[in-house]
C-alpha cells in the first residue's frame, strides 16, 4: 500500500479523486494527552480495486500541506464517506475550519437502514462486505514512527471495505426513498457549531444531583475556567480537575488556598499556581452572581411531571413505528423525548423533520387522545377515536 508524505503526491491523488463520485475517508489520532486531537494518519480510498486506489497520508513523517485534501473536501461533486464521522470532522474543522461536503456517514445511514443503534464498522464489514477485520492494531500508538505493516493494513481496511458499505447503504436508502432522512442527519454533522465547545456551556455536561441556583452558578464558573484553561494549554480537561472534584469544589466553595488544601478530590497540581488561583476566582464569581442571573438546571424527570402511563404508551408506539420502518428506535426518539412529550413539552427533536413523519405526528395524536393503540397478532397500530 502506498503512503503519501509530500504535498505533490497528495495533490496528485486528490486530483484523481475529483474525477470520482465519492472518496472514503478515515483518520487515526491520539487524544489522551491533549485537549484537541493529534492527527496521526489519514486514509483515503477511491472506487476501484487497484493498489493505487487506496492510500495512507502521513502528516507526521512527511513534509506536506493538507490543503489539496481540504480542496477535495470543498468539492461539491465528490461525496466524502466516513463511518462515525464526528471526531474525524472535528479534527479538520479545528485545524483548518473545513467540514467536508457533501458528507455521508455510514453509521447514521446504517441506523436509517435498520442495522441498530450506533452500529460499529466491524459489524458492517461482516454483514455487508462479508469480510473480517484484524483489530489487533486498534489501540496502538499512532504517533510513533515507523508504522508497522500490521498498523498500515489495519488502517487501510478502514477505507477499502467502506466502499462496499457506502455503495450498499446508499442504494438501500435510494430504494426506500429516505435520502431526505439522511440529509437531515448530515446537516447536523456539517454544522460548524457541532464542533465548537463553548466554555460558557461546559457546566451543562457535568452531572450533579443538586439544582440550587447558587451551587450551579459556582459549578458554571468552575467548569468555564477549566474548559478555557484546557483549551488554552491544549491539555485534557480532566488533567485540570475531574468532574467529581469540580462538584466537590462547588459544594465546599473554597475561598482561599488554605480552604483549597482541604479538598479531597483535587489533584495536587491544582492546589497551587494558575489553576488554584482560577478555582478561587471562579468560586468568588459564582458567589457574587446576581440572583436574577443564576442558572437553572435542566428539568429532571420528576420536575417535568412525566405522565408514566402516556410515557409507556409512547414507548410502545415508538417500538411499533421503528419496527415498521426498519429504523433504530433511538435514532427516532430517545427516552428523554418520550418523557418530555408525556409531560406536555413540544419543543423536542422527535416532532420535527422526518422524525415527525415517522413517529412525531402520531405521538402527538396519542398524547391528545385522538388515537388509541391496538394490537393484532404481532402488530401494534393506531386507531382513530
Amino acid at each position: 500500500m502506498k503512503t503519501l508524505t509530500t504535498t505533490e503526491a497528495l495533490a496528485e491523488f486528490c486530483t484523481r479523486a475529483a474525477g470520482h463520485d465519492y472518496v472514503t475517508v478515515d483518520t487515526e489520532f491520539l487524544r489522551e494527552r491533549t485537549y484537541y486531537s493529534q492527527l496521526c494518519l489519514i486514509q483515503l480510498a477511491l472506487p476501484g480495486e487497484s493498489e493505487d486506489d487506496a492510500v495512507l497520508v502521513d502528516p507526521i513523517a512527511g513534509d506536506l500541506s493538507l490543503e489539496p485534501l481540504y480542496e477535495l473536501f470543498r468539492n461539491p461533486d465528490v461525496v466524502k464517506v466516513f463511518h462515525a464521522a464526528r471526531q474525524d470532522l472535528e479534527i479538520f474543522y479545528v485545524a483548518a475550519g473545513v467540514i467536508p461536503e457533501p458528507l455521508f456517514d455510514t453509521q447514521v445511514a446504517a441506523m436509517v437502514c435498520g442495522f441498530g443503534e450506533q452500529v460499529g464498522y466491524e459489524t458492517l464489514v461482516r454483514k455487508i462486505a462479508r469480510e473480517g477485520l484484524d483489530k489487533s492494531s486498534r489501540f496502538t500508538d499512532w504517533s510513533r514512527r515507523p508504522l508497522t505493516e500490521a498498523q498500515k493494513k489495519y488502517a487501510i481496511a478502514d477505507v477499502t471495505h467502506l466502499r462496499k458499505i457506502y455503495e450498499h447503504l446508499s442504494a438501500e436508502i435510494r430504494k426506500a426513498g429516505r435520502e431526505k432522512w439522511v440529509a437531515e442527519e448530515m446537516a447536523i454533522l456539517e454544522d460548524p457549531d457541532t464542533y465548537v465547545t463553548d466554555p460558557e456551556n461546559a457546566w451543562k455536561r457535568v452531572r450533579t444531583r443538586t439544582h440550587s441556583g447558587r451551587f450551579l452558578a459556582i459549578l458554571r464558573e468552575l467548569a468555564r475556567f477549566r474548559e478555557s484553561y484546557a483549551q488554552r494549554r491544549n491539555v485534557p480537561r480532566n488533567r485540570v480537575y475531574k468532574d467529581d472534584a469540580l462538584v466537590e469544589l462547588a459544594s465546599t466553595k473554597p475561598q482561599s488556598l488554605q480552604d483549597l488544601s482541604r479538598a479531597r478530590l483535587l489533584l495536587r497540581e491544582a492546589r497551587k499556581g494558575e489553576i488554584a488561583e482560577g478555582i478561587i476566582a471562579a468560586v468568588k464569581s459564582g458567589l457574587d452572581c446576581p440572583s436574577a442571573d443564576l442558572p437553572q438546571g435542566e428539568q429532571s424527570r420528576e420536575k417535568l411531571q412525566v405522565n408514566p402511563a402516556i410515557a409507556d404508551l409512547l414507548r410502545v408506539l415508538l417500538k411499533a413505528k421503528a419496527e415498521e420502518c426498519g429504523v433504530a428506535a433511538k435514532l427516532i426518539a430517545p427516552t428523554s423525548d418520550l418523557d418530555a412529550l408525556s409531560a406536555g413539552e413540544r419543543d423536542v427533536p422527535a416532532l420535527s423533520g422526518w422524525r415527525r413523519d415517522v413517529f412525531g405526528a402520531d405521538a402527538l395524536r396519542l398524547c391528545d387522545g385522538e388515537v388509541a393503540l391496538a394490537a393484532k397478532g404481532q402488530k401494534v397500530f393506531t386507531v382513530d377515536l
